[in-house]
């Protein structure tokens, strides 16, 4: 007993010397929100307030100290951040996480995303105010690095910190363009499609028609691997940092608004994180003016607004990335086929450093082309080489130059000069000013390639067939300048022809872009109060329509009386995600056994990979609608080739009894609340435990599903439960009748320390479809209780 009274007192001290030391370190490491300081390389007084939702406005009489006070202030909020989005591209987050991301490090490393920065980082013209500010965001940062507090992240992996260059802003902005890309993860599954099961399989899914449509019942189709794709996928799912993956936005011409001015709004579809994606600042000096939206390590914002104009970005979603199988030497794999003979590969040898391990090297072998994807992802079960063609790295990049200019314009045209100089990713970028003016503009380095030919399947490295035949000028893509019918707006859809044809892409369905129409088209007097309801919008416009073709082929007399209840509820429901709805729960069941009985069959393993593409949401109304197609048929039933018909009645069956199982027997409790949740992680609180507690947020529940504008990205799967993962990385409404009291809201907070009263303090308005107070009124924004001072080093 006396042993146990000794080992109680002993966990008793531990405890509290464990809760002094968090109460100390808390107290200690919280960001600094006033007093003064001295910061090198500023050359006047630098006034930050910081107003109560810890958002920075910037005062300075120019714009070099400007930058280096926001690099400070943006470090102290989001350092932990930016450390790991410098890391993706340079292939360093096993240094930090271990040998589990050794595969995430070859993939990224072996890109070529930090050789293209170096290419272009070389030739930059260092007399810019691009260059110029770029450096002062830099020492900004840099020496919060050596003198702020070391973030708590850092010493819980044991990370050191290190000085940032330019070269880390040119691995974001790498990083970013990548995530954007689809074709990574589609194309290798339809080109293994294509090969497996034949073109009548490949033809449905790219909705060409099949003229000659058999089913060939002598022999099982060999199923489907895509362990390229599936690789990609898990890598990306893998990352501590969001991906980009789509996005809203409308712009009101003054005919459509109740005050005559243009009102504009813009959000973001991203990977849910915490902290958030967007650190909110504002910057004012005598001649410039911006309330900007940055990521991390980067400068300038890519979403913004001042009293003049405002701008924003959603996904162009075009195809920049392509596959090229190329040809060996048969005498020597140091050579590849080209038209004009044989040419050498090029060779970079790459090092992984890896946390309480050993360095392990790796090899990069290039084409023309771009790097060989086999030898980057281990799994690929493919002994031709595949070479990544992309945009970004093959082409000189402007992006530093083009969001500096986004955010210095002086007038509609010279920020159009500005988005010209995009190569990749593409972009739909929104346009809106003070003189009236709405703009959209698809903004990328659209090219060509020879008639008939897709570039949705492997192309031909070697016969010089296949290549870009030329890219197109500015002028030939898709755009609209004050259109008649008064709006413009985007959401990830298909973009208007480009020489008489549409242009190849992986856009988004219809759904967001339909309902968005449809609300613009019934009213001409919105004010920013309507913008902002609309954003928090979750009704369906395509959604009733396939329920009511997926209940034309449920045979009603073969249900039993709740089955019946069940189709009453699905066939009258209006399309809202709302918490109370139950038909959002019995359709999302329904559509996963309806795709599972389609597909599974034929995809196997790689069946979860393609139900949450882009390509199955795009493909779906017209699967559909076909009476006949070889999905039908379930390759594993010997006896019997499967219809339409016997798909959905068995699907519907299978969802009743699944639900039943799950959520009891009484349908109307089938609540979408008790599936549907959102939980923002920290990537050190994604390891579960008293670190999820600490660092993540939620889980919550809320409202919205897949492509509804308020957009709240889940994953269908097996189990029955939604678990959003992106959504609306910011919410902005900005009306021109009334700057100074425009709208915007983050999921979570201004700062990514735990510590800091704003980590969290937005979460609840966003759940609720709230917003707050982007803030230009220079008297109000002065009585701010926290004023921080930065004055030139002595």
């Amino acid at each position: 007993m006396k042993f146990l009274g000794r080992f109680f007192k002993i966990l008793l001290i531990l405890v509290v010397l464990l809760v002094v030391s968090v109460w100390l370190y808390s107290t200690t490491y919280h960001p600094k929100y006033s007093g003064e300081l001295e910061l090198k390389n500023i050359s006047e007084e630098v006034t930050v307030y910081f107003d109560d939702i810890g958002v920075p406005h910037i005062n300075a009489q120019n714009q070099e100290d400007a930058y280096v006070a926001l690099g400070y202030v943006h470090a102290q909020e989001r350092l932990w951040q930016m450390e790991l989005m410098r890391r993706i591209a340079s292939g360093r987050l096993s240094e930090i996480f271990g040998k589990d991301l050794v595969s995430v490090d070859q993939f990224f490393g072996g890109l070529g995303i930090e050789e293209a920065a170096e290419v272009t980082i070389a030739g930059l013209d260092k007399t810019t105010q691009s260059y110029i500010l770029t450096q002062s965001y830099l020492d900004g940062i840099n020496q919060y690095i050596e003198e702020g507090k070391t973030p708590l992240e850092f010493t819980m992996v044991g990370v050191e910190k290190e000085k940032y260059t330019i070269k880390d802003i040119y691995n974001v902005f790498g990083y970013m363009s990548f995530s954007f890309a689809v074709a990574h993860k589609t194309d290798p599954l339809l080109t293994e499609i294509k090969e497996k099961l034949g073109d009548s399989y490949l033809n449905e899914l790219l909705n060409i028609n099949n003229e000659y449509l058999t089913i060939n019942r002598t022999s099982i189709p060999t199923k489907v691997e895509a362990t390229f794709s599936k690789s990609v996928a898990a890598i990306m799912d893998d990352l501590p940092v969001s991906p980009f993956i789509g996005s809203n936005s409308w712009i009101l011409g003054p005919e459509k608004t109740k005050n005559g001015k243009v009102i504009f709004e813009n959000d973001p579809h991203i990977g849910f994180s915490q902290p958030s994606v967007w650190y909110q600042n504002h910057i004012k000096t005598p001649d410039f003016e911006i309330y900007g939206f940055n990521i991390a390590l980067m400068p300038f914002p890519l979403l913004g607004h001042n009293r003049e104009y405002a701008y924003g970005l959603t996904m162009l979603a075009n195809d920049d990335l392509n596959f090229y199988v190329e040809e060996n030497n048969p005498a020597d794999a140091a050579e590849y086929k080209t038209v004009d003979g044989y040419k050498k590969y090029e060779f970079r040898d790459k090092t992984i450093r890896i946390k309480n391990e050993d360095d392990t090297t790796f090899h990069v072998k290039v084409s023309k082309h771009g790097p060989i994807m086999n030898n980057l992802i281990t799994h690929i079960i493919d002994d031709r080489p595949i070479a990544m063609n992309w945009v970004y790295t093959q082409l000189p990049n402007e992006m530093l130059d083009v969001s500096y200019k986004m955010s210095h314009a002086n007038s509609m045209a010279d920020f159009k000069s500005g988005v010209a100089r995009i190569h990749a990713p593409g972009l739909n970028v929104m346009y809106g000013d003070a003189k009236d003016n709405i703009a959209w503009f698809s903004s990328a380095r659209l090219y060509q390639l020879r008639d008939s030919l897709s570039s949705k399947t492997y192309l031909s490295g070697s016969s010089g067939n296949d290549e870009i035949l030329e890219f197109l000028p500015f002028e030939e893509n898709p755009q609209a300048i004050n259109p008649s019918w008064n709006y413009v707006y985007s959401a990830n859809n298909q973009v208007d022809s480009v020489r008489g044809k549409l242009y190849p892409g992986y856009y988004q369905p219809q759904d967001r872009a339909k309902r968005i129409v449809e609300l613009l088209d019934n009213k001409n007097d919105f004010t920013k109060e309507d913008v902002a309801n609309m954003t928090y919008d979750v009704k369906s416009s395509t959604v009733p329509n396939i329920i009511r073709d997926l209940l034309k082929s449920v045979d009603k007399s073969d249900l039993s009386a709740s089955e019946r209840k069940a189709f009453s509820v699905l066939e009258s429901w209006d399309g809202n995600y709302l918490k109370t709805a139950v038909g959002p729960t019995i359709y999302n069941r329904f559509l996963y056994e309806f795709l599972s009985a389609t597909y599974k069959d034929e995809l196997g393993d790689s069946f979860e990979l393609f139900i949450n593409s882009q390509l199955q949401d795009e493909v779906l109304p017209n699967q559909l609608n076909r009476k006949n197609s070889v999905w039908w048929d379930n390759v594993t039933t010997k006896d019997k080739i499967e219809t339409r018909s016997d798909v959905v009645q068995a699907s519907f069956k299978k969802s009743f009894m699944f639900l039943q199982n799950q959520l009891g027997e009484n349908v109307e409790n089938w609540t979408w609340n008790r599936v549907f949740s959102v939980e923002y992680e920290h990537a050190i609180g994604k390891a579960g435990g008293l670190l999820r507690k600490l660092f993540n947020l939620g889980p919550y529940e809320t409202i919205g599903g897949n492509e509804v504008i308020n957009n709240q990205i889940f994953k269908l799967d097996s189990t029955g439960y939604y678990k959003v993962t992106a959504g609306p990385s910011t919410r902005r409404v900005i009306d021109f009748s009334d700057i100074e009291n425009s709208l915007a809201i983050i999921p979570t907070g201004q700062s990514g320390n735990v510590f800091s009263k704003y980590y969290k303090n937005q979460t609840k308005k966003y759940l609720q479809g709230k917003f707050v107070k982007m803030k230009l009124n220079q008297a109000e924004i002065e009585q701010s209780e926290d004023v921080m001072i930065f004055k030139p080093m002595k």
